[in-house]
């Protein structure tokens, strides 16, 4: 059965009914009208929008200061580190750099001399300052309850500026803990200008491979939310401990409940 849509140009575009009811229930863009053989103008205006939002997520500078002030918040106390990227040009042309901390930062930490903990949090900027400043105070809200729970301990918040994945190695070698949580902003979609990702690493250091991490994705209300996203985050960390291992070797089971031990979603409506 067809339908017609009234475009905001004024014409009446024919729309399949089941192109229109998967509509509901996803951002991408499909069904799409079109006039003769160029998009509505409508939609090409949407597309022009989206692809500005992803470049102005990428170019964003990162807000470390109100960051930490949130963190305060929270009972949480944070450093800064620098990698080796020291502008944006130069982060987005050597992903290299971005991996690895920058002279100043190296000597900040090894004079620091932290003794350790159970668990390091990295929160950098990567592609998208947008989706950390909206998402990781929220996600780590969320997540503390499952902390205590877990009888784990966390050292100062790491705000890691033109930051990789890789970066949360070399600071948590240095820094001498067993396990490394990166929040990072992913690549900006056309859809997702703000969503969030973190990175899980077991005994990390320097020369890691990415097969040797588990990463939780699209952390945003829009996709996984921060009540989910905080207890995958917890039962991967509970895993990897237990397993001594994070990666392709350790499969994330945190959506059976047969396969909750140590602890299990505070609330239970949230995952039904």
């Amino acid at each position: 059965m067809d339908k017609y849509l009234l475009q905001t140009t004024g014409e009446y575009v024919k729309e399949s009914a089941s192109w229109a009811w998967l509509k509901y229930f996803t951002d991408a863009r499909i069904a799409l009208g079109r006039t003769g053989c160029s998009l509505l103008t409508k939609d090409y205006l949407d597309f022009s929008m989206a692809h500005a939002k992803a470049k102005d997520a990428i170019q964003t500078p990162f807000d470390r200061e109100g960051l930490s002030l949130r963190l305060q918040e929270l009972g949480l106390e944070s450093l800064c580190v620098e990698s080796a990227a020291h502008d944006r040009t130069t982060f987005l042309a050597r992903p290299d750099l971005g991996r690895h901390l920058d002279e100043a930062s190296q000597a900040r930490l090894t004079e620091m001399n932290y003794p350790g903990t159970d668990i390091l949090i990295v929160i950098g900027d990567g592609l998208s300052s947008k989706a950390v400043h909206k998402q990781a105070i929220p996600l780590i809200r969320q997540f503390l309850p499952y902390l205590k729970e877990l009888k784990l301990h966390i050292g100062p918040i790491v705000l890691a500026s033109q930051c990789r994945v890789a970066l949360g190695d070399d600071i948590a070698e240095r820094m001498h803990c067993k396990l490394v949580v990166m929040m990072i902003g992913e690549r900006p979609g056309l859809s997702s200008p703000d969503s969030l990702g973190v990175y899980i690493t077991y005994q990390p250091y320097w020369g890691r491979l990415e097969s040797e991490r588990n990463c939780i994705s699209n952390i945003r209300p829009e996709g996984l939310s921060y009540e989910r996203a905080a207890f995958k985050l917890a039962w991967l960390i509970d895993a990897a401990f237990y397993q001594q291992v994070t990666g392709t070797q350790l499969k994330d089971l945190s959506e059976d409940p047969a396969q909750h031990q140590r602890i299990s979603p505070i609330n239970h409506a949230d995952f039904i």
